[in-house]
Protein backbone atom coordinates (compact mmCIF):
# COMPACT_ATOMS: atom_id res chain seq x y z
CA UNK A 1 0.00 0.00 0.00
CA UNK A 2 1.18 3.37 -1.30
CA UNK A 3 -0.56 5.87 0.72
CA UNK A 4 -0.87 5.24 4.23
CA UNK A 5 -2.64 8.07 5.55
CA UNK A 6 -5.67 8.68 7.35
CA UNK A 7 -7.54 12.04 7.08
CA UNK A 8 -9.74 13.70 9.80
CA UNK A 9 -13.18 13.33 9.01
CA UNK A 10 -14.02 15.36 12.65
CA UNK A 11 -12.35 16.12 15.23
CA UNK A 12 -13.97 16.93 19.15
CA UNK A 13 -12.23 18.40 22.15
CA UNK A 14 -13.25 16.53 25.11
CA UNK A 15 -10.93 18.07 27.73
CA UNK A 16 -8.76 21.71 26.97
CA UNK A 17 -6.72 22.00 30.20
CA UNK A 18 -3.93 24.03 31.45
CA UNK A 19 -1.37 21.55 30.22
CA UNK A 20 -2.93 19.18 27.34
CA UNK A 21 -6.32 19.25 25.01
CA UNK A 22 -7.58 15.80 24.01
CA UNK A 23 -9.55 15.38 21.03
CA UNK A 24 -11.96 12.60 19.98
CA UNK A 25 -11.51 12.31 15.89
CA UNK A 26 -12.99 10.32 13.26
CA UNK A 27 -10.75 9.46 10.73
CA UNK A 28 -10.72 7.60 7.10
CA UNK A 29 -8.23 5.28 7.00
CA UNK A 30 -6.65 4.43 3.21
CA UNK A 31 -8.58 1.67 2.47
CA UNK A 32 -12.00 4.05 3.27
CA UNK A 33 -13.07 2.80 6.30
CA UNK A 34 -13.29 5.04 9.39
CA UNK A 35 -11.78 4.66 12.59
CA UNK A 36 -11.71 6.82 16.33
CA UNK A 37 -8.57 8.51 17.25
CA UNK A 38 -8.38 9.70 20.79
CA UNK A 39 -5.44 12.11 20.63
CA UNK A 40 -3.30 14.02 23.93
CA UNK A 41 -2.29 17.63 22.30
CA UNK A 42 0.83 19.03 24.02
CA UNK A 43 2.49 22.12 23.12
CA UNK A 44 6.09 20.46 23.33
CA UNK A 45 8.97 20.16 25.74
CA UNK A 46 12.78 20.83 25.75
CA UNK A 47 15.27 18.46 27.86
CA UNK A 48 19.09 19.77 28.59
CA UNK A 49 21.65 17.30 29.49
CA UNK A 50 24.40 19.89 31.15
CA UNK A 51 28.01 19.06 31.68
CA UNK A 52 30.52 20.83 33.84
CA UNK A 53 34.17 21.18 34.09
CA UNK A 54 34.73 17.41 35.94
CA UNK A 55 31.86 15.95 32.73
CA UNK A 56 29.26 15.50 35.62
CA UNK A 57 25.63 15.84 34.72
CA UNK A 58 23.25 18.06 36.43
CA UNK A 59 19.73 16.13 37.48
CA UNK A 60 16.97 17.18 39.53
CA UNK A 61 15.30 14.33 41.56
CA UNK A 62 11.30 15.48 41.90
CA UNK A 63 7.71 13.24 42.52
CA UNK A 64 6.00 12.71 39.33
CA UNK A 65 2.34 12.22 40.37
CA UNK A 66 1.41 10.04 37.42
CA UNK A 67 3.76 7.12 38.64
CA UNK A 68 3.71 8.25 42.51
CA UNK A 69 7.27 8.22 42.28
CA UNK A 70 10.21 10.24 42.97
CA UNK A 71 12.12 10.45 39.66
CA UNK A 72 15.85 10.70 38.65
CA UNK A 73 15.44 13.04 35.35
CA UNK A 74 17.64 15.85 33.29
CA UNK A 75 16.31 19.44 33.53
CA UNK A 76 13.13 19.58 31.23
CA UNK A 77 9.70 21.73 30.93
CA UNK A 78 7.42 22.67 28.73
CA UNK A 79 7.30 25.11 25.55
CA UNK A 80 5.89 28.72 26.07
CA UNK A 81 4.89 30.40 23.50
CA UNK A 82 6.82 33.60 22.59
CA UNK A 83 10.20 31.65 22.80
CA UNK A 84 12.42 29.63 20.68
CA UNK A 85 13.27 26.06 21.99
CA UNK A 86 16.41 26.99 22.82
CA UNK A 87 15.29 29.76 24.99
CA UNK A 88 12.94 27.40 26.28
CA UNK A 89 15.68 25.16 27.33
CA UNK A 90 17.90 27.97 28.63
CA UNK A 91 15.31 29.24 30.67
CA UNK A 92 14.52 25.36 32.08
CA UNK A 93 18.07 24.58 33.18
CA UNK A 94 18.01 28.16 34.96
CA UNK A 95 14.76 27.92 36.70
CA UNK A 96 15.34 24.02 37.69
CA UNK A 97 18.96 23.83 38.45
CA UNK A 98 20.38 27.93 38.74
CA UNK A 99 23.08 26.62 35.91
CA UNK A 100 23.76 29.05 33.00
CA UNK A 101 24.79 26.93 29.80
CA UNK A 102 27.31 27.31 26.84
CA UNK A 103 27.98 26.04 23.71
CA UNK A 104 24.76 24.15 23.35
CA UNK A 105 24.28 22.07 20.64
CA UNK A 106 20.94 20.75 19.72
CA UNK A 107 20.55 17.00 19.86
CA UNK A 108 17.28 16.52 17.81
CA UNK A 109 13.73 15.89 19.08
CA UNK A 110 12.05 12.62 19.84
CA UNK A 111 8.36 11.58 19.54
CA UNK A 112 7.56 10.33 23.18
CA UNK A 113 4.54 8.21 22.29
CA UNK A 114 3.40 8.19 18.81
CA UNK A 115 0.32 6.63 19.07
CA UNK A 116 -1.94 9.31 21.08
CA UNK A 117 0.16 11.54 21.34
CA UNK A 118 1.65 15.09 19.10
CA UNK A 119 4.26 15.73 22.29
CA UNK A 120 7.51 16.48 20.58
CA UNK A 121 10.69 16.94 22.85
CA UNK A 122 13.50 18.75 21.72
CA UNK A 123 16.63 17.70 23.10
CA UNK A 124 19.84 19.86 23.99
CA UNK A 125 23.41 19.50 25.78
CA UNK A 126 25.53 22.43 26.92
CA UNK A 127 28.44 23.00 29.21
CA UNK A 128 27.40 25.07 32.37
CA UNK A 129 29.03 28.35 32.49
CA UNK A 130 28.37 28.87 35.96
CA UNK A 131 25.70 27.76 39.05
CA UNK A 132 22.88 30.00 40.92
CA UNK A 133 20.14 29.95 42.45
CA UNK A 134 17.03 27.45 41.54
CA UNK A 135 13.83 29.49 40.39
CA UNK A 136 11.41 26.49 40.20
CA UNK A 137 7.46 27.27 39.51
CA UNK A 138 5.76 28.09 42.58
CA UNK A 139 3.87 24.21 42.14
CA UNK A 140 7.56 22.74 41.41
CA UNK A 141 9.67 21.27 44.32
CA UNK A 142 12.77 19.63 43.24
CA UNK A 143 16.25 18.85 44.27
CA UNK A 144 19.31 19.08 42.10
CA UNK A 145 22.22 16.20 41.69
CA UNK A 146 25.33 15.79 40.27
CA UNK A 147 25.97 12.48 38.42
CA UNK A 148 29.50 12.21 36.87
CA UNK A 149 28.80 11.49 32.77
CA UNK A 150 29.81 7.66 32.47
CA UNK A 151 27.79 6.75 35.66
CA UNK A 152 24.52 8.04 34.10
CA UNK A 153 25.41 6.37 31.35
CA UNK A 154 25.73 3.14 33.13
CA UNK A 155 22.47 4.16 34.93
CA UNK A 156 21.07 4.04 32.02
CA UNK A 157 21.74 0.73 31.15
CA UNK A 158 20.74 -0.42 34.64
CA UNK A 159 17.35 0.99 34.09
CA UNK A 160 18.28 3.33 36.65
CA UNK A 161 16.77 6.14 34.80
CA UNK A 162 13.78 4.82 33.30
CA UNK A 163 12.55 8.71 31.93
CA UNK A 164 12.44 8.29 27.93
CA UNK A 165 14.08 11.68 27.32
CA UNK A 166 16.59 11.38 29.92
CA UNK A 167 17.91 8.16 28.41
CA UNK A 168 17.68 9.55 25.25
CA UNK A 169 19.68 12.76 25.38
CA UNK A 170 22.12 10.97 27.75
CA UNK A 171 22.92 8.32 24.96
CA UNK A 172 22.73 10.55 21.85
CA UNK A 173 25.45 12.85 23.99
CA UNK A 174 27.68 9.45 24.46
CA UNK A 175 27.95 8.50 21.31
CA UNK A 176 28.63 12.15 19.68
CA UNK A 177 31.39 12.51 22.10
CA UNK A 178 32.42 9.06 21.42
CA UNK A 179 33.04 9.89 17.82
CA UNK A 180 34.50 13.01 18.34
CA UNK A 181 31.95 15.06 16.87
CA UNK A 182 31.56 17.32 19.70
Amino acid sequence: MDNLSEKTLNSKTIYDGKILRVLFDEVELPDGEHAIREIVHHSGGVCVAALDENNELYFVRQFRYPYKEITLELPAGKLEKGETVLENGKRELKEETGCEGYSYISLGAMYPSTGYTDEIIHLFACRVKSVGEQQPDEDEFLNVEKIPFNKAVEMVLNNQLPDAKTQLTILKLDMLLKSGKI
